[in-house]
């Protein structure tokens, strides 16, 4: 098939070996190239035996038949693994140009077993691989460690590379992607796995085209939709993604005080996307090939926090950073996603904990004796800034923090579950649930716990639609009635998207519909499949996510909103978020998923998807016959 390699890089770092062997275009029209491609890896290779941080966890990175094409918004790769931080399926998608480097190079993606007996990286380069030795750089920042690697590689390389906090096995550790630019792989401890493993680092550079059977009709079509798409996301470029938190803030989805509080205006407003770029915005960055630039380059030259100059957080950071620990400082908000970056941390997992921290020191279940001194305050931008570096060293109360708020919770016993604000493992990502029902329903059922991008519902209540999908209006808020269906298409929607692989802000304004993504789908590939047949496709990719979660014992009893999203609402002036009455919603997304009670997916959709082979490969899963393996301390 056009738009692929037809190669993958197998690496077993036990035995030191870098294969690369063939992919069948079966694989591509079944799973599509992604998440789905990488996903299939994970759930052949891995079982319920499978330690997380062991040899024997599969790491598999993947791009999709999109990337490395003309198509704005495309530059992008996904990682899976079994998760360190959850338990069970960890995913994360990154942008950049690391993708891109790959496919160009010569290769699909990447397979990753094994543990090495000393530190490595792995450089790849226009169809060759190879290991080498890291132990020079191990211990050493993602940015200094990507310096190194380039001046060792090539000067043009982009390098996946864990920082210090991979290297420690914190569990919520990100991949850093650098090259031009840096995009993380955040979610899930993608990079406590590369730690377990001692790979410090995946440098790739590549200089091959990539084949596309009608690269001049693809070309037409893209300058067709590209005016469209530059005037839909003009904020995105102007303000960048946290643009929106003074709106967010307004609607009741802006999370405050560990999503306990109601307002935050005059908070907001300090630390927003408009009010970067008044104040230390310099510059915007873009992944490769995107015309948004939602990327920040901020200076800040005077003040406590200076001098510093780098990359400026996007709305997630600035939501689970700012509002969610109180904090209304932009300027330490900016350093401390600098270091989050520069360790290796996902922005938004590290925002969330730190304000579970500072609940729990606010009650009495963290003390002074705890935190060496420091006073774990709401607000504290002190705090803020230095529990970054604790959590990254694994010191002291970073020790507990660093393994995220469901095992910090467990560990502290008492009333902390109460306050600890998470899915399956999982930190909500800065969406209020209570806002948008749309988006309580996918937390609930997303398959790496409270991920807002398994369905990317929000938009979607406020003014997005999709008629290609029956979709011709946005779901009205709080309406319960047609729910299931919405949130279920949104879902086998953006898992089609992860599979291709796409940017969810190509969705803005309707830049880039359905009927785009199967035409351009068509013209890369040279083929004739329907949307029907690519939602299939993405209906497939996720009841895989869910059968190896089941596998692991997942089901109904897992599926559930943490307490405060069930029982604390919000409350305010214009505010009108309802607690979601999530029991009545799981019965009727399980009855049309095709799903039984306890939320497994029935033979009869299985045979449908076509997945009914791998279950009986697999064993048959039964509800509750496997437990979560515990994570190691």
């Amino acid at each position: 098939m056009f738009g692929y390699r037809g190669k993958y890089i197998r690496l077993d770092l036990s035995a030191g070996t870098c294969d690369i062997l063939p992919l069948d275009d079966s694989l591509f029209q079944k799973y599509i190239g992604g998440a789905g491609v990488a996903a299939k890896f994970v759930f052949d290779e891995t079982s319920p035996e499978t330690d997380p941080l062991g040899p024997e966890n599969v790491l598999a990175a993947f791009t999709g038949p999109f990337t490395g094409s003309r198509i704005s918004s495309s530059s992008r790769h996904h990682v899976v693994a079994r998760s360190p931080q959850t338990g069970i399926l960890g995913e994360s998608s990154v942008g950049g140009d690391w993708g891109v480097q790959l496919k160009q190079a010569g290769f699909d993606g990447i397979v990753v077993s094994g543990r090495a007996a000393a530190p490595v990286y792995l450089w790849i380069h226009d169809g060759a691989c190879e290991l080498r030795d890291a132990s020079s750089i191990w211990g050493q920042n993602s940015f200094d460690s990507a310096e190194w690697l380039k001046a060792k590689t090539h000067p043009k390389a982009t390098a996946a590379v864990i920082g210090q906090a991979g290297e420690n096995l914190v569990r919520f550790a990100s991949i850093p992607h650098i090259g031009k630019l840096v995009r993380a792989a955040g979610r899930t401890g993608m990079g406590a796995v590369m730690g377990s493993k001692n790979l410090k680092a995946m440098v790739v550079y590549g200089t091959q085209p990539v084949p596309i059977a009608d690269d001049d009709a693809l070309r037409a079509s893209v300058q067709q939709a590209l005016p469209h798409i530059r005037q839909a996301t003009i904020d995105f470029t102007k303000y960048g993604t946290s643009g929106g938190v003074e709106k967010y803030e307004y609607l009741g989805n802006f999370p405050i005080q560990n999503w306990r509080g109601s307002r935050w205006e005059e908070g907001a407003g300090k630390i927003s996307g408009v009010r970067m770029h008044d104040t230390i915005l310099v510059g915007r960055y873009s992944c490769r090939g995107c015309v948004l630039a939602c990327g920040r380059h901020v200076k800040i030259e005077e003040g406590p926090y200076a001098p510093l100059d780098a990359e400026g957080p996007e709305y997630e950071t600035v939501g689970t950073m700012g509002g969610e620990c109180l904090v209304d400082n932009l300027e330490a908000i900016c350093v401390a996603n600098d270091l989050c970056n520069r360790y290796g941390l996902d922005t938004i997992t590290t925002g969330a904990v730190i304000a579970f921290g500072m609940e729990a020191y606010e009650k009495g279940l963290i003390t002074k004796a705890d935190t060496d001194g420091l006073e774990l305050t709401w607000g504290s931008a002190q705090a803020l800034v230095e529990m970054v570096h604790r959590i990254a060293k694994r010191e002291n109360i970073g020790g507990l923090l660093g393994k995220g708020v469901k095992a910090a919770a467990e560990e502290l016993g008492r009333n902390a579950v109460e306050f600890a604000v998470h899915v399956k493992g999982l930190e909500p990502s800065a969406h209020d649930p209570r806002r948008f029902w749309t988006q309580a329903l996918s937390y609930a059922t997303a398959a790496r716990g409270a991920c807002h991008n398994a369905a990317w519902a929000h938009p979607y209540e406020l003014g997005l639609f999709i008629p290609e999908l029956g979709i011709d209006k946005p779901h009205k808020s709080y309406e319960i009635n047609g729910l299931a269906d919405v949130v279920i298409k949104l879902q086998d929607f953006q898992a089609l998207n992860d599979g291709l692989i796409m940017c969810r802000f190509a969705q803005v304004g309707r830049a880039v519909s359905l009927t785009n993504v199967r035409q351009w789908y068509n013209l890369i590939t040279g083929l004739d499949v329907t949307i029907e047949a690519l939602m299939l496709a993405g209906e497939r990719i996720f009841n895989l996510k869910r059968l190896y979660n089941t596998r692991l014992g997942i089901s109904r009893k897992d599926d559930f909103l943490p307490p405060r999203f069930m029982t604390h609402n919000r409350k305010g002036s214009g505010i009108t978020n309802q607690l979601p009455p999530i029991g009545q919603m799981l019965n009727a997304y399980y009855e049309e998923r095709g799903w039984d009670e306890a939320g497994v997916p029935t033979p009869e959709k299985l045979a449908e998807l076509g997945l009914l082979e791998s279950v009986c490969d697999n064993s048959t899963l039964i509800p509750g016959s496997h437990t979560i393996n515990p994570l190691p301390s």
